[in-house]
């Protein structure tokens, strides 16, 4: 077999391959032995009619169709292989010659990963934002500590801002019952907000036994976008008591003896948090940088594919919701135009960002071992939520395990930036990204790479 490859664009190769017949005997020989079994000719038991009979009966043309077709698959992979590309999606394949017991020869055009240049990576500077614990952070926190053990106790008076109040809701439009807009018993804590738009409003200053109606916009459902009357019952208002906040209370919701020792224990574990979000911001930096120094080509069809699976995406997390893209976008004050237009940039930085790792990757000879993996799908199991067993069983049945390597290369790949790269505070400190849990790493690596490339996948035709 001989193999040409045109280079189209730098996305884009056209293969050109010619095959002796001599290479397609084991695929004549099947189609042959494939036919037999599918046709009965008198004198001859079924699967034992000769070649010959078969030309006649059935035409060589047919046989020939049946071999090509078995022929084609690992006569592409092959002329890939010699060639060095990876494809990004299915070639387009048409058979430019075909002479009976001579030669086969057809093309291919596939997209292809492309080759890029990667200047010197090391060293790259960005900043991030100071890293600043306020009191006001810690009295957040213990705050919140506290309403955890709080108490809600009956109070015999009108509700007000953080109080909870038990609620029966009916919504109605026109006079009917709106569908799925009925609710009993509801508990809600007036401030709270993320239920209904008005609520808030309509509750307070109200007490047990207390009626009233309001109108709201539904944000889901059949009826999203439009106004319904919600009548809302107020049966109980209760007043959260919240602990006192000394030693005792440490003892009881911490490990510590004393508040001091709370107190230094939260402050400590928020400056922790601000580290893991300087990380953060310093891979989305770094990948930013990345990015204006290195050109990517992209394949137009790659990028439709993948607006077209993160538009999936979003419209599926919002369905979830209750909500539809049209409602997002008001809420968000924001018009189609740009949201497609965020949509597209954020595609074609993904796939980029990875090309870019791919690459960066490759040049490091960066390799994975089965323990990684495995931990890799396990966590990626209890991430979905999913017993880790059948994710794993999936992964495997499915051929998704390239999948799961391609994101743990990434992630290593990543980390090599960040772990070479300079990055200040906004005050001109240097900031020391490591260690930051422990063992060594910002976070996990191949959970960063699948931020930094907001989790597109990038795969080869054949994984």
């Amino acid at each position: 077999m001989k193999s040409a490859v045109e280079t189209l664009s730098p996305t884009r190769a056209k293969l050109t391959v010619e095959v002796p017949f001599s290479e397609l005997k084991p695929s004549l020989d099947a189609a042959y032995r494939k036919i037999a079994q599918q046709i009965n000719v008198p004198g001859f038991r079924k699967g034992k009619v000769p070649a010959a009979i078969i030309d006649r009966q059935v035409g060589r043309g047919a046989v020939l169709d049946e071999a090509i077709n078995d022929a084609l698959p690992q006569l592409y992979v092959q002329a890939l292989q010699d060639n060095d590309l990876e494809p990004l999606a299915q070639p387009e394949v048409d058979i430019t010659r075909l002479e009976d017991n001579d030669s086969l020869e057809f093309t291919a055009e596939v997209d292809v990963r492309p080759t890029l240049e990667l200047p010197d990576l090391t060293g790259l500077e960005v900043s991030v934002p100071d890293a600043v614990v306020t009191d006001e952070d810690v009295e957040t926190q213990v705050q919140a500590l506290r309403e955890r053990f709080g108490t809600l106790v009956d109070v015999d008076r009108a509700a007000g801002e953080g109080d909870y109040v038990v609620l029966d809701l009916v919504a109605t439009r026109d006079g009917e019952p709106v569908e799925g807009g009925e609710a009993s018993g509801i508990s809600y804590q007036i401030g709270s907000g993320g239920m209904i738009d008005g609520l808030d409003e309509a509750v307070t200053g109200k007490s047990a036994g207390d009626e009233t109606t309001f109108v709201s916009t539904l944000a889901g459902g059949d009826l999203a976008g439009q106004d319904v009357d919600i009548a809302v019952t107020v049966s109980g208002v209760k007043e959260q008591q919240l602990p006192e906040l000394d030693d005792e209370f440490a003892q009881m919701a911490s490990e510590f003896d004393t508040v001091a020792e709370l107190t230094d224990d939260v402050r400590v574990r928020l400056a922790n948090g601000k580290r893991l979000e300087q990380a953060a911001q310093a891979r989305d930096a770094l990948v930013e940088k990345v990015l204006d120094l290195v050109e990517v080509p992209i394949p137009e069809t790659l990028v439709t594919s993948e607006i077209q699976a993160r538009r999936q995406n979003v419209e599926q997390q919002l369905a979830m919701q209750g909500l539809d893209l049209q409602g997002y976008l008001d809420a968000e004050e924001q018009t189609i135009d740009e949201f497609e237009g965020d949509l597209e940039k954020s595609a074609r930085d993904s796939v980029a960002a990875q090309f870019i790792l791919d690459q960066l990757a490759k040049s490091q000879e960066i390799q994975v071992e089965q323990q990684e993996l495995t931990e890799h799908m396990l966590r990626r199991a209890q991430q979905s939520g999913q017993n880790p067993n059948e994710f794993v069983k999936h992964m495997v049945e499915h051929n998704h395990v390239p999948e799961m390597v391609a994101e743990i290369v990434r992630g290593k790949a990543l980390a090599t930036l960040v772990e070479s790269a300079t990055v200040k505070d906004a005050s001109g400190n240097v900031v020391d990204l490591k260690n930051l849990r422990g063992d060594g790493t910002v976070g996990e690596p191949e959970d960063a790479a699948a931020e930094a490339g907001d989790s597109a996948e990038v795969t080869d035709s054949e994984s």
